[in-house]
């Protein structure tokens, strides 16, 4: 069946030294480890901590960070083998080409999409609502209602600024990209190692008992589908808050903390040594977020009680230390979400160039979005492409409610890519891999179960946004990409690999 074909890795590695589609090779371990920081903490160290707290699952919230934590270690190691055996631009869509065929390659890119478009358009307001706070806070200007946001006003204008400037930086390299997120990157953090010490001054431990809240009623008895989580729909469960049930419902929560490692594997193919660097990138960055996820969660629930956390405040971080009377932190906070949040939008804007970058090079995309810049060697036309509708989006669209679809979307690659990397090593045992999976089969398993038992606890109203978007790519695929695959014969794009391999005195590859 056409839609099972497959790209083998062989010629995806090929693929990627056609000089109009090369892509320069500038990043090294650091600047992947920096890449996977940057994206990963955001405002949701500031912001997540408190309502995930306040909402379900108390001091136990930093438990809750590292069950997600897990869920994303277990993938981060497949997605480290794959990423050093095929260090080709697009991560998990061209990871299950490779592995499962054309189809399944399609519905990952275009879940991809869902992952990196919304979720870089919803940080865009949030870096909105947070420069708003800043500007009003240390100067004493208002941001005008009508330009400030999409829900209240007309349009958010600060988010579609920030992504057209960010879209210039993309534009003009990766290497500047790097050095731009490593400034952000610094600054962050270092506000967020001066929430943790300051906090640390003003813990009560008595705050942290119970550690696990009793279970509790979450939800009014009338909670239908749409708004309870599927789990508890599928098994008919109460639905509670706290409790073991709570710390992980929170995980699934704060699962959208850790979005973004996994666009360390897309820069795969701008990376000088991807075979040693990848794995680095991966789990260097997602050790040092995981550490200071679950820190801030220990000093937000010992600063101020669980019970008195509003999961509905959208600063429940400076909230806590205006209540032991250090108010001056809350603007630090805010400032570190403001700056922080630039880099965060940037490298989920890069992730979703690369990937399809690396669908249009496969003719799934119109393929003249696969050309790169003759100077800079960057995928320039996609990234202005996507820029503009990033920068709608964020401009128009109210985000709030689609948050969780991008928890969902990287769920779901999550478990593709686990699978995948279990499939490649049964089809080509051959191949050279710089890292290896251990304990292939059990790692890989329990992988896809996490990951799934996570997408199990968000709502029914998430999962039936997803599937309209899943079906919705399945119908672009068949109407437009399949007859346009480079895997099409007769296709232009399958011509154009034919002609080039000619000229080469290669042979078609498998």
């Amino acid at each position: 069946m056409s839609v099972l074909r497959s790209k083998s890795v062989e010629q995806s590695i090929r693929d990627t030294e056609e000089p109009e589609h090369r892509l320069k090779k500038n990043l090294g371990a650091l600047d992947l480890v920096v890449f996977g920081v940057g994206v990963s903490v955001g405002a949701g160290i500031f912001v997540l901590t408190g309502q995930a707290a306040g909402g379900n699952a108390g001091p136990a919230v930093a438990v809750s960070f590292v069950i997600a934590a897990i869920a994303c270690g277990l993938a981060a190691l497949c997605y480290a083998e794959l990423a050093s055996t095929v260090p080709v631009a697009g991560s998990a869509y061209t990871f299950s080409f490779a592995t499962m065929g054309e189809l399944v390659a399609w519905i990952i890119g275009w879940d991809l999409v869902l992952e990196f478009v919304v979720g870089a358009s919803a940080v865009a307001t949030s870096f909105s609502a947070y420069l708003g706070v800043v500007l009003e806070q240390l100067f004493g200007v208002t941001v005008p209602p009508a330009i400030a946001s999409a829900e209240d006003g007309v349009l958010n204008l600060p988010a579609a600024l920030l992504v057209l400037g960010l879209t210039v930086v993309l534009v003009t390299g990766i290497k500047l990209s790097s050095r731009v997120n490593q400034v952000i990157t610094a600054i962050k953090v270092l506000v967020v190692l001066a929430v943790i010490g300051v906090g640390l001054a003003f813990v009560d431990t008595a705050n942290w008992s119970p550690f696990v809240p009793p279970a509790q009623p979450s939800a009014p008895e009338d909670a239908g589908f749409l708004t309870s989580p599927l789990v508890e729909t599928i098994f008919g469960l109460t639905p509670t808050a706290f409790g073991v049930g709570g710390v992980v419902a929170a995980a699934a929560l704060v699962f959208f903390a850790f979005i973004g490692f996994d666009v360390v594997a897309t820069t795969a193919e701008e990376t000088k040594n991807p075979q040693k660097a990848l794995p680095l990138g991966i789990f260097g960055s997602l050790a040092i977020v995981t550490v200071l996820y679950v820190a801030v969660s220990l000093v937000v629930t010992g600063v101020q009680p669980y019970s008195e956390i509003d999961p509905a405040d959208g600063a429940p971080l400076a909230t806590a230390f205006t209540a032991v009377g250090v108010g001056w932190m809350g603007a630090l906070v805010a400032v570190g979400a403001c700056v922080g949040l630039v880099s965060v939008v940037m490298i989920l804007f890069i992730g979703q160039t690369r990937v399809a970058f690396a669908m249009a090079r496969d003719g799934l995309l119109p393929r003249g979005l696969a050309r790169t810049h003759p100077t800079h060697g960057t995928p320039y036309r996609i990234t202005m492409i996507t820029g503009g509708v990033i920068a709608v989006v964020a401009a128009l669209v109210p985000l709030e409610e689609l948050a969780l679809l991008v928890n969902i979307g990287t769920l779901f690659a999550f478990v593709l890519v686990s699978i995948g990397v279990v499939v490649l090593r049964r089809t080509r045992p051959d191949l050279r891999r710089s890292f290896r999976v251990p304990a292939l089969p059990v790692v890989a398993t329990l992988s896809v179960l996490a990951c799934v038992y996570l997408m199990l606890n968000l709502t029914g109203e998430t999962w039936l946004r997803f599937l309209l978007w899943m079906l919705l790519g399945v119908v672009v695929y068949f109407a437009y990409s399949r007859r346009r695959s480079v895997l099409q014969p007769g296709s232009p794009a399958q011509r154009a690999s034919a002609a080039r391999r000619g000229a080469d005195g290669g042979q078609p590859a498998g």
